[in-house]
């Protein structure tokens, strides 16, 4: 998009439209993170943004685009910045406590409590999916890879639905050190081949 006439690229008025842009994002996936895209207004993103309204539809065009910027936002920086071998642990952190600064953070958060909520995000989720499954295969040495990560990703995906969305005990509650720790000891056996985690327990520590 051009710029107004006289007003340069870099100039104080476009860097404080790219801020602005950035709190309704960061607004809008933590808010979506908590509540829920139904649950969460226009003008609750906006007050905590501390935006008008009328900016969000003048940068996003709909609520429903908001949620799917945000989840490709938040997906793509998390796959960019993580490297393979911690992208399960950080994502599942990221969905036990997600209530983190960054958006990528509350990823999952944000696709668990807003799933179903806008079909225009559910391309972006699904191919997010695939990009997160692939990563994982790469860690395992096994015929079966591809399978080995689809696993660990409804595993994944089970976990935040039953702490985040069900709120199922003692799991809602659980140390999210504690939850780690017992799942990345046994995820290291499913991907075989991935290295062990530092502080995680390997399945056979658990028998007597």
């Amino acid at each position: 998009m051009a710029n107004p006439v006289g007003v340069p690229a870099g100039s104080p008025r476009r860097r404080d439209a790219q801020a602005t842009r950035r709190r309704l994002l960061e607004a809008a996936a933590d808010l979506f993170a908590e509540r829920g895209y139904d649950a969460a207004t226009v003008r609750d993103i906006a007050e905590r943004a501390g935006a008008n309204q009328a900016l969000l539809f003048r940068y996003f065009g709909s609520k429903s685009a908001l949620l799917t910027e945000v989840m490709a936002h938040s997906g793509q920086e998390q796959l960019r910045t993580t490297p393979p071998e911690k992208l399960f642990e950080t994502t599942l952190r990221g969905m036990l406590t997600h209530h983190g600064k960054d958006p990528h953070d509350r990823s999952l958060a944000v696709y668990l409590r807003s799933v179903g909520g806008a079909d225009d995000a559910a391309e972006t989720v699904k191919v997010l999916g695939e990009q997160y499954t692939d990563v994982l295969a790469t860690l395992s040495g096994a015929e079966d890879a591809a399978l080995r990560a689809d696993l660990a990703m409804a595993w994944l995906l089970g976990i935040g639905m039953m702490r985040v969305v069900v709120g199922r005990e003692p799991l809602a509650s659980a140390d999210p050190d504690a939850v780690c720790e017992l799942v990345l000891g046994l995820l290291q056996r499913l991907l075989e081949g991935m290295p062990m985690p530092e502080g995680a327990v390997p399945p056979e520590s658990g028998e007597r």
